[in-house]
């Protein structure tokens, strides 16, 4: 069901619906793409009101000068993304990495080159993708290389490929045209020999209306003519240097719209598709998979994720039940839905405060502290992991067993933390009635976790102070915890709860068997205790639920006492 396995041997290739190695054995790619590293959406570090990179940079220019600014940038690149990073990534079960490059950091703007229509290579990108691929073989790990920020901007979203909208696009500059196609020659030149250079992808998410410029996303383009001629070209200047390698194409509309594309050109070709923010169905990838077995072509997800676990597990799921694989988006951000989360130091805070209005303007050399404080808090070791995603993207996918979230030892008295319910799919660790985000499907509101704090399932978290509790409970939601007792006994067990819109009423379960039934949550302002007496737990492990059988309240801890 779920296609073969992660280590694949020799050149991906095409053949038929399916991506083989160099065995002719079936592949399903389990990526991870590293958004952030060699190009920044403001939206990745609380900066979306900024937008694109480069104002991102000016914007630092102001606050600490040019020389600095460098300093910072070069440490990014240094720091964001090492091998600690890849053997994270190889550990948890994921066996390609997908690169979004900038081209800038390969060669210059057209604007910036010397001569009208020459190309002057950069060595640092090449050197990082280097250092990447290094990184990977060491772990067997196949490395997609992505152009994600094409010459020019390849689309009407600005931030995803940095683009000056004063400047051509690529669709309105030949020379931008020209030098992404050379970019090609030159990358597919230099790793034309690299059998864990997993392939190609060659523009990510056009987004262009060619017959209609109204239509901004490309979606109701029926010809697509100047994005083919483009892949074509692409296509035939890698083959001139490079006969081996996968060369995956995307359409228009951010990926989804392969309207006049295809057939595709060359027979070592896949189709990659992105999905975010509708339904985990058959009804979403039909479209897709109707290409696959028109054209005989392979599907790859090329990206995917920004949502909650419960939604990855079932994406995941739906897309290797038909042969399809898939590179996440993205391994590192601020915030709580990828598997690792960026910190937020105080200075940079300050820095936010002071772009988004709220504080005063930091002294320069107070920013530039702050800004390499931040730095090095995006380097892997210095990250805050996300295990519960990384176990809805694995084991969740294959298992709807509940394991303990963190070990709890119950002895004479012990305290377990509400946020710290079991870890499993919804309906086996924990019960809750809006568990994702459909952000691209009108008509439905739904948001996942919405605190947006700790953990990624659908159970609503806030954070206090460094605490986290319970908000937001609806009826029959429920959380279970597995815990450990080393000997047998009688407990007082006691719920710390608060109302918080209505009459919440509790019921506790003990393995399965209700304990209490209609607890109410006491009166008065604040955190109350609920208290059930004599309750049993059994040597080993023990299962506990604490169901909202009306929601209603707050939720912070449960306090166990031997009696």
């Amino acid at each position: 069901m779920f296609g073969l396995l992660a280590n694949g041997q020799g050149f991906l290739k095409a053949k038929g619906h399916m991506i083989v190695n160099g065995n002719g054995e079936r592949v399903i790619l389990r990526g991870m793409g590293l958004g952030g590293w060699m190009l920044q959406e403001g939206y990745m570090f609380r900066l979306g009101n900024v937008g694109q990179q480069y104002k991102i940079k000016a914007k630092i220019r102001e606050l600490i000068g040019p020389e600095k600014t460098a300093v910072i940038y070069n440490t990014w690149l240094r720091s964001h993304t090492t091998k600690a990073d890849i053997d994270s990534l190889a550990a948890w079960g994921f066996n390609s990495v997908r690169l979004p490059m900038h081209y800038e950091l390969y060669t210059p703007a057209v604007e910036d080159e010397p001569a009208p229509g020459q190309q002057t290579w950069k060595e640092e990108g090449f050197a990082l993708t280097d250092s990447l691929l290094a990184w990977c073989k060491a772990n067997r790990m196949y490395l997609i290389l992505d152009l994600h920020a094409a010459p020019g901007g390849q689309g009407h979203d600005l931030p995803i490929s940095d683009r000056h909208p004063e400047r051509p696009s690529l669709w309105e500059s030949e020379a931008n045209q020209a030098k992404t196609i050379a970019l090609w020659r030159q990358l597919a030149a230099r790793y034309a020999d690299e059998p864990w250079i997993g392939g190609y992808d060659i523009l990510n998410e056009p987004n262009w209306g060619f017959e209609d410029v109204s239509d901004k996303s490309g979606g109701r383009e029926k010809i697509n003519a100047p994005l083919k001629k483009l892949l074509r070209d692409i296509t035939t200047a890698i083959r001139a240097v490079d006969q081996r390698h996968l060369v995956i194409i995307e359409g228009n509309a951010f990926g989804n719209n392969y309207n006049g594309i295809l057939p595709t050109w060359d027979e070592n070709m896949a189709l990659s598709f992105h999905k975010y923010g509708n339904f985990p169905d058959e009804a979403s990838i039909a479209r897709f998979k109707a290409l696959r077995e028109q054209y005989n072509v392979p599907l790859w997800l090329g990206e995917s994720g920004e949502n909650s676990n419960t939604w990855y597990q079932q994406v995941i799921s739906l897309a290797e039940a038909n042969d399809i694989g898939w590179a996440w988006w993205q391994q590192k951000k601020i915030g709580i839905n990828q598997p690792m989360e960026i910190r937020i130091n105080p200075g940079f805070q300050a820095i936010l405060d002071y772009w988004n209005g709220k504080g005063p303007k930091p002294g320069a050399e107070e920013a530039y502290q702050a800004l390499l404080e931040f730095v090095n808090n995006t380097r892997a070791e210095n990250t805050v992991v996300h295990r519960d995603v990384v176990d809805a993207m694995f084991r969740q996918v294959r298992s709807t067993e509940a394991i303990p979230f963190r070990e709890h030892v119950i002895g004479d008295a012990a305290i377990v933390q509400a946020v710290d319910y079991d870890l499993g799919r919804n309906g086996y660790a924990y019960n809750d009635l809006d568990t994702a985000s459909y952000h691209y499907t009108p008509g439905v509101n739904t948001r996942g976790n919405r605190g947006m704090a700790y953990r990624n399932d659908g159970v609503d978290i806030k954070a206090d102070n460094g605490a986290y509790y319970i908000f937001h409970t609806e009826d029959n939601e429920w959380l279970q915890y597995t815990v450990k007792v080393p000997k047998a006994g009688s407990y007082t067990i006691k719920l710390t709860v608060a109302k918080d819109s209505a009459d919440a009423l509790l019921d506790l379960q003990v393995n399965g068997k209700d304990r209490a039934k209609g607890l109410a949550v006491p009166a008065g302002a604040g955190w109350q205790q609920a208290t059930v007496a004599d309750v049993k737990l059994d040597k080993g492990e023990n299962r506990i639920r604490v169901v909202f059988a009306r929601g209603g309240c707050l939720f912070s801890q449960l306090e166990f006492k031997r009696k």
